[in-house]
């Protein structure tokens, strides 16, 4: 069974002025999202698995340049999905759930530079592991900061969608993993600022992330059950074949 692709941001065909911002993909932060992802795993083996000294600051600088081609990624897409969204207007209903990816690459980055904070001492000379200490709140906060902003835009969008009959589709899903990363950087503000104000934010947020897995594994579950999800796509209505007159000559008679 063919299966159609999973679109973010197209809207009608006909509008081929802004043709080449209409086709662009918020999937495409996913690779951006899995690179700092590798970036975050491979930081936890320099504190574990490897010993030596020269390895371990060739690996972590290595790791923060992944951090940057993903940051980099990161700023190009982000304006393309926002002016999407104001020249173009609200997404399809089930489509807007996707609003919620743009929170990963933010929520990661910040827990990432977390990371980098608590491997350096040790493994970098005493001036740099103080960097990464000072940059782990000097990006976090404001990162975060945008992140909320960005939050209440798509949850914005999402009461809008539900208002006008938007129905349960696997896009809810983008409502768990984005919302995860924003919990992990939460925490890690918390613990590099000391504020008890972002250990608030972190529990909030794990609140609503709790809500959403029960909520988007609940209508999978009931979808499966029910057929719903393995059913076939509807065919699209064919349209009616033009009438077609015979006309006959009088060369026969």
């Amino acid at each position: 069974m063919a299966t159609q692709p999973h679109p973010v941001l197209e809207t009608s065909p006909d509008a081929e002025p802004a043709r080449p911002l209409r086709s662009a993909r918020r999937r495409l932060l996913v690779p951006v999202l899995v690179a700092v992802l590798l970036t975050q795993m491979a930081v936890a083996m320099v504190t574990t698995a490897v010993r030596q000294r020269q390895p371990r600051q060739t690996l972590l600088l290595a790791c923060f340049a992944l951090f940057g081609l993903s940051l980099l990624a990161t700023l190009v897409m982000l304006p393309v999905v926002f002016a999407r969204l104001v020249t173009g207007g609200p997404l399809p209903l089930v489509l807007t759930p996707t609003l919620f990816l743009v929170l990963g690459p933010l929520g990661q980055s910040t827990t990432a530079v977390g990371k980098f904070a608590e491997a350096a001492p040790g493994v970098l000379p005493g001036p740099d592991s103080r960097g990464f200490a000072v940059l782990a709140v000097l990006y976090g906060v404001p990162v975060m900061g945008f992140a909320l902003l960005w939050l209440c835009l798509a949850t914005a969008h999402v009461v809008r969608a539900r208002r006008h009959g938007m129905g349960f589709a696997m896009t809810w899903w983008a409502f768990t993993f984005p919302v995860g990363t924003c919990v992990t950087g939460a925490a890690a503000l918390a613990r590099h600022t000391g504020l008890v104000a972002y250990d608030v934010l972190a529990c909030a947020l794990y609140v609503v992330l709790v809500a959403a897995w029960a909520v988007a594994t609940t209508h999978t579950v009931r979808g499966l059950l029910s057929g719903e999800l393995l059913a076939a796509p509807r065919p699209a209505p064919s349209a009616p074949r033009p009438a077609t007159g015979r006309t006959t000559s009088g060369a026969g008679r």
